[in-house]
């Protein structure tokens, strides 16, 4: 699991990784005394601005931004795969996550092909548990219609490449939203230059190349886990 978030930078560090990022485009890994350099500041700064990000150290940061995979234990099925993704999981993301949507009075659910029914089923359970509007929809023209600048966009994604998601994030933040992608699969390519990413797992499906014919199942444990912590918030007394 890794979570990312853009949002929460500065103007300073926005600029760090705007040129660490044009910098590795041209060429391979940069050390973090090279990258304090570029970006004319100490590397105490860079070690800073890399956990704020949301990596744990330089070095993970790093093999992201390069498209190396995190080590992992490989799966010889389906169920192998989500007991790896369980026991890998840090559930405080969980707690984050229902943080986030509170600050929200609108929650728009996107998904395309089968993460749409992900989104439909979240959008489902969640109505009956909190006060915002939840809107589950399969295509950006409705989510960029019903966005505003109270409104938090999540995109429900196996693999997060689909590319009508730049048009719809964008629209979103001009409008004064806020976005976050949760991709299921680790997949170093797709880091956005604005709003929030969630990768639920360190690893690609190796059962299927092609996007609609991937597993969701991690997507509905997210969603059931987050369901079950609402409701424990919650309390009997309000049930």
């Amino acid at each position: 699991m890794l979570d990312i978030d853009i949002n929460n930078l500065n103007a300073l560090e926005k600029q760090i990784h705007e040129k660490i990022t044009a910098k590795l485009k041209q060429n391979g890994a940069l050390t973090i005394t090279q990258a304090a350099a570029l970006c004319d500041c100490s590397a105490s700064k860079i070690s800073k601005y890399v956990k704020k990000l949301g990596f744990q150290n330089y070095k993970q940061y790093m093999d992201f931004m390069c498209g190396k995979e995190i080590p992992r234990k490989e799966s010889s099925s389906e169920f192998d795969r989500i007991r790896n993704f369980m026991d890998e999981f840090d559930i405080s993301l969980i707690d984050k996550f229902i943080d986030l949507i509170s600050g929200y009075e609108k929650i728009i659910l996107l998904g395309y092909g089968p993460s749409r029914y992900c989104a439909q089923y979240f959008e489902f359970r969640l109505q009956l548990i909190i006060k915002q509007t939840v809107i589950a929809v399969a295509d950006d023209i409705s989510a960029r219609a019903l966005a505003d600048d109270k409104t938090l966009l999540i995109i429900f994604s196996a693999t997060g490449t689909y590319l009508s998601f730049d048009n719809v994030v964008q629209t979103v933040h001009e409008k004064g939203g806020q976005s976050l992608l949760i991709a299921e699969e680790y997949n170093p390519s797709i880091i956005p230059n604005e709003g929030m990413i969630y990768f639920l797992t360190n690893s690609s499906q190796t059962f299927t190349t092609v996007p609609y014919e991937k597993s969701r199942a991690v997507f509905f444990i997210f969603i059931e886990e987050v369901i079950h912590t609402l409701l424990l918030r919650r309390g009997p007394a309000e049930e």
